[in-house]
């Protein structure tokens, strides 16, 4: 009975000319979001590619220079695209896509394409998580307001029950049959999007992608699911179609547009971050003054002038064995680094205390649990962020005490001294390496967890109301 229910369910919805229309619409849509992230995809990973072997030459090919001069010469760090950003960019228009790395500062990332965005574009970029999150629900509300509400509302919903069809069994029919519709409307876009995923990826970049492809699928679809159980459940309970209609309209508003917007702004209210000037100025006072307000730069560098003249047993940096404008820079720094881990820490931790507000909120709307999963498995979530903004530091740090190093131990006695290209040549190459699914996944365990609860709790809801439901 369940499959009849099914097969009539799906020959209406098809039969439809409004489906038709509308699928045809968002699937073209859908396709046409996909197309654009996959060009921007191949455009902007080979512009950094280009980059990056450019920056590696300039960096090898200085020339004779002081060490600390090349520390401040510097070099980009660029941040790889992940293959799945095509579906969903997440916060990498808005973080930067280079990391300048040069002595003595922790740069922010350069280069956010939201700056060069236009007016319009700010509204909302078409992405194909913006289709999958927004517009499908939409279908779904469009298809299934009228599954019960109608049939009640015409009179065939007591036929139907005359006949001996169980009101479970009419449920997971109706159900059944609205997701073959939909189905026809996925599966060419997922063919599309596997077929861009597998063009953009190189190096075997496509099988390390599967398992978050696989969990990204997944996902969709439980919060299809979702919007599927809600307004079957809504569709039984309404007293007309119309009342359907009107109350999964506003469901539909507050999950995908009112409430990301409302929990944003209350994430900053309860943990704000400093400005961009206060923060280079904290930064700035506790190198100078020291963290604790009472270890400035001169007191620590006299420190250090005292500890190595105690060292060697001489009484003059003049009779040190090594360079001590050197050690004094490297010690400068690892001072720095300090402070830039105390401040950096700091705000790295206030963006992951917001995003747990966001992630929490999820009980409200399933559609901040899958805009937060969906980030994190296309790699282009804040905490992927951080996680290679770290990788470049770390990267800076060790050109900066290669650079000093060199001078401490090669620039003593020389009033002018200059390393030469076998230098630049001890620094390999910057490689970085994205975390695995384990660790995205257990970032956004809540998210998972709260989608999985919308899921069950929509499919218990349409079952309960439709047991209950009135037959007139």
């Amino acid at each position: 009975m369940i499959r009849t229910v099914a097969r009539k369910e799906m020959l209406e919805i098809i039969r439809d000319g409004r489906f038709r229309w509308s699928a045809a619409i968002t699937l073209l849509l859908l396709c046409g979001a996909l197309a654009m992230g996959w060009q921007h995809y191949r455009d902007v990973a080979s512009q950094h590619e280009a980059a990056r072997r450019d920056t590696r030459q300039q960096w090898l090919k200085q020339g004779e220079k002081n060490p600390h001069s090349a520390a401040h010469y510097g070099v980009y760090a660029f941040k790889p695209r992940m293959p799945l950003s095509l579906v969903d960019p997440g916060v990498d228009p808005y973080v930067g896509v280079a990391a300048w790395l040069e002595a003595h500062k922790q740069n922010e990332f350069k280069f956010k394409p939201a700056q060069d965005a236009t007016a319009l574009q700010r509204l909302g970029e078409l992405t194909g998580a913006t289709v999958l999150q927004l517009l499908l629900p939409l279908v779904i509300i469009l298809l299934t307001f009228s599954a019960f509400a109608s049939e009640r509302e015409l009179g065939t919903l007591r036929q139907l029950m005359s006949l001996g069809v169980s009101r479970s069994d009419l449920a997971w029919g109706k159900a059944l049959g609205i997701s073959g519709a939909l189905a026809m409307l996925l599966l060419p876009a997922t063919v599309i999007g596997v077929a861009g995923l597998a063009l953009t990826a190189e190096n075997g970049a496509l099988a390390g992608s599967t398992p978050r492809l696989l969990l990204l699928f997944a996902g969709y679809l439980a919060y299809f699911a979702v919007f599927l159980g809600i307004s079957l459940a809504v569709s039984a309970k309404a007293s007309s179609a119309r009342v359907a209609l009107i109350t999964l309209l506003g469901f539909w508003i507050f999950n995908g547009l009112l409430a990301p917007k409302a929990v944003t702004d209350l994430a900053r209210s309860i943990h704000p971050t400093p400005s961009t000037l206060q923060f280079a100025r904290d930064i700035e006072h506790d190198i100078e003054n020291g963290m604790d307000g009472h270890n400035p730069a001169d007191s620590r560098a006299e420190a250090l002038k005292q500890e190595l003249l105690r060292k060697y047993n001489v009484d003059s940096v003049n009779k040190l064995p090594i360079d001590f404008n050197g050690v004094r820079m490297q010690a400068g720094e690892e001072y720095g680094n300090q402070v830039f881990d105390r401040h950096y820490g700091a705000l790295w931790a206030t963006y992951d205390r917001q995003r747990r507000i966001h992630d929490l909120a999820s009980i409200l709307a399933p559609s901040l649990a899958i805009r937060s999963l969906s980030m994190g498995l296309a790699g282009t979530d804040f905490p992927q962020h951080a996680h290679f903004s770290q990788a470049a530091e770390q990267y800076r740090r060790l050109i900066n005490r290669e650079m000093n190093m060199d001078l401490a131990h090669h620039a003593k006695g020389k009033p002018v001294y200059m390393a030469k290209e076998s230098l630049w040549q001890k620094i390999p190459d910057f490689h970085y390496e994205a975390p695995g699914l384990g660790w995205v996944v257990r970032n956004h365990t809540l998210s998972l967890v709260l989608l999985t609860v919308w899921c069950l709790a929509a499919a218990l809801a349409a079952s309960w109301m439709s047991r209950r439901m009135e037959v007139i």
